[in-house]
């Protein structure tokens, strides 16, 4: 991955979607993550602050590293610039499932 190239991540969180941008992700050698690490977060000079942004900031800008389930990855799109970062909340009655995703590996078959 180009070391100046700007991923936006959109994941899965305790109810809500997160979209933030970060520099680097890539698999975790952990199974089943993904690593994502240098935040970036726009510089706003405008006087409005966004409540879901400032939150966002708050909670991972202090953050090295996050590791975040696959199962909960929607979309990762590599942009040429940062844009704000936000917070929704998941609305349900959608038409997308989400992909059944096993907590462990399954047994191989003959093992009772």
């Amino acid at each position: 991955m180009s070391s100046d190239a700007i991923y936006k991540i959109i994941f899965l969180n305790q109810g809500e979607v997160y979209e933030m941008y970060a520099r680097q992700v890539y698999q975790s050698d952990l199974w089943g993550f993904l690593e994502v690490e240098e935040f970036v977060f726009g510089e706003r000079s405008q006087m409005i602050v966004d409540p879901a942004e400032e939150k966002l900031k708050n909670e991972f800008s202090s953050i090295k590293r996050s590791f975040v389930p696959l199962h909960s990855i929607v979309r990762i799109d590599e942009v040429e610039k940062e844009g704000a970062c936000k917070i929704t909340e998941v609305k349900g009655g959608g038409n997308v499932t989400h992909f059944p995703f096993p907590g462990a590996a399954p047994k191989p078959k003959g093992d009772s």
